[in-house]
C-alpha cells in the first residue's frame, strides 16, 4: 500500500507515522475525509498535523485494557460511560483521538451525549493510550485537563496523574488505589497471549467478582 494524503483521501500503510505542517482547517479537512472510518488516527498541535495508521497490536491492547477497567469498575458496582473512537478538539488549537476514554466520577456528564463541547463540559476521567509507534505523549492531554492518563508502552503500564501544570507518573490509579495494576495487567496479558482475550477476561472476572 502506498501512502496517500490529501483533502479527498488519506491512507497509510499499517505502522506508518507522518508529521506535517498544517492549519486547523487542514486538520479538519483530513479528519472529515475519513468519513465513518477511524483510520488513520489524526492529531493536531502547535500548527502540526500527525497521522498514524495503527498496527493490529494497537487495537488488541487497547481493547484488553478497556475490558480490565470495566471489570474493575463492575467489581465495585460503579457506573461509567466509555467511548472509542472519539475526537477531542479545542477549535483552532488542538485535536486528539484517545484509544479509549472513561467517564467515572463524571459519568452523568456523558450519559446520552452524541457530542461533547470540550471547552465547556468536563473531560474524561481516564484516558487509555497505546504507544506502539511513539505517536503519543501524555502532555497532549494537558489542555483538556484529563485527571488520569494510562500510557501503555513496551508492554508496561505507566500511570500519570494531573497536577497543577503537568502530569506526574504515579504508582497507583486514583480510581483503583488498592489494585496493583502492574501485576494484574501483566498476568491478564500473559493469559491473553497464550489462550486468548476471552479466556483472560473471564478468568479475571472469576478472580475478582467471585
Amino acid at each position: 500500500m502506498y501512502a496517500v494524503i490529501s483533502r479527498e483521501k488519506t491512507q497509510l500503510p499499517p505502522g506508518t507515522i507522518v508529521h506535517m505542517p498544517g492549519t486547523w482547517e487542514d486538520y479538519c479537512a483530513l479528519r472529515d475525509s475519513r468519513g465513518d472510518r477511524s483510520i488513520p488516527r489524526i492529531k493536531f498541535r502547535n500548527s502540526e498535523i500527525l497521522l498514524m495508521s495503527p498496527l493490529p497490536r494497537h487495537g488488541r491492547e487497547a481493547h484488553l485494557l478497556a475490558r480490565i477497567v470495566e471489570t474493575l469498575l463492575d467489581r465495585e458496582s460503579r457506573n461509567y460511560e466509555a467511548f472509542t473512537p472519539i475526537t477531542m478538539d479545542i477549535p483552532v488549537e488542538r485535536g486528539i483521538e484517545p484509544d479509549y476514554c472513561f467517564y467515572i466520577d463524571n459519568w452523568q456528564a456523558a450519559v446520552g451525549k452524541d457530542r461533547m463541547d470540550w471547552q465547556v463540559e468536563p473531560p474524561p476521567d481516564l484516558v487509555i493510550e497505546i504507544d506502539v509507534t511513539n505517536y503519543t505523549t501524555v502532555e497532549d492531554y494537558l489542555p483538556y485537563r484529563v485527571p488520569e492518563v494510562w500510557l501503555f508502552k513496551h508492554s508496561r503500564l505507566n500511570i500519570y496523574g494531573l497536577q497543577e501544570t503537568s502530569y506526574e507518573q504515579q504508582s497507583s490509579s486514583r480510581y483503583f488505589p488498592e489494585v496493583d495494576l502492574a501485576v494484574l495487567i501483566t498476568n491478564v496479558f500473559q493469559v491473553a497471549a497464550e489462550q486468548g482475550t476471552g479466556v483472560a477476561i473471564r478468568e479475571l472476572r472469576q478472580q475478582i467478582l467471585s
